[in-house]
């Protein structure tokens, strides 16, 4: 039970059956088309005799009356109603025989005419019905195979996704290669920065420590030991000279 937007309340009819797996809904491909066909509505009504009577109760009284049982039945019938005054011929019976015979008038007059427009209309709506139903099927099947295309490209998305996870992959492992030499490059670029600091501060150290030691040379010589030595090495170069 549901309520609607005016108020009211709307009560929906329970099912309480439900076609199962021996239903004729699952089960009509099994159908015994031979012995229990589909029933199929008529197009034409079923034959009569004397304008209104059945023809399947003459064809019930053969057998027991013959050929004239069914007449004789209806006349002797229609005379014991008439004599026994259970069916009184008032004024309503003359006025009831007049409708009838207008009746029948009508209906040879326009009946040919109202039955094929109506037959017209009814081949149309069946023939609408038809190109529904096939409509359906086809809409159906071309549903079918745009859902089998889905499915191999569903299955042709799997390898995509295994290209695709192997490329983000690869492109990992080049990222981390290019920063492993960046940090290569840059770890290489201190060290030799730390070298060249410790080779500048050697030079600085040896220049400095030749000075001192020159400059205190220097500074613990006295112009007297410079003087002979000075003589003492020309005299060295002399004796070193060659005698003309």
């Amino acid at each position: 039970m549901t309520v609607s937007p005016e108020g009211l309340q709307e009560v929906r009819p329970l099912v309480l059956v439900r076609p199962t797996s021996t239903s004729a809904v699952q089960r009509a491909e099994q159908r015994d088309e031979a012995n229990f066909p589909r029933p199929v509505r008529p197009v034409e009504p079923g034959k009569v005799r004397l304008g209104f009577v059945p023809e399947e109760w003459f064809q019930f009284l053969y057998p027991k009356t013959g050929v004239t049982g069914p007449y004789v039945l209806g006349l002797g019938l229609t005379t014991f109603l008439c004599s026994k005054e259970i069916y009184v011929m008032e004024h309503e019976y003359y006025t009831g025989i007049s409708i009838l015979l207008m009746v029948v008038y009508a209906v040879k007059k326009f009946g040919p005419v109202i039955g094929q427009t109506l037959d017209k209309k009814i081949e149309d709506i069946e023939q609408s019905w038809r190109d529904y139903r096939e409509g359906s099927i086809i809409q159906v099947k071309e549903s079918m195979e745009k859902e089998k295309e889905a499915q191999l490209s569903a299955k042709g998305q799997d390898m995509l996704f295994d290209a695709k996870r192997e490329n983000v992959a690869l492109q990992l492992e080049a990222a981390y290669r290019e920063r492993l030499a960046r940090v290569h490059s840059e770890v290489k670029k201190r060290l030799d920065y730390q070298l060249e600091v410790a080779n500048v501060k050697t030079r600085l150290q040896q220049k400095h420590m030749v000075d001192w030691i020159v400059k205190n040379v220097k500074g613990s010589i006295t112009p007297a030991q410079e003087a002979a030595t000075l003589k003492q090495c020309m005299a060295d170069l002399k004796a070193l000279a060659p005698k003309a």
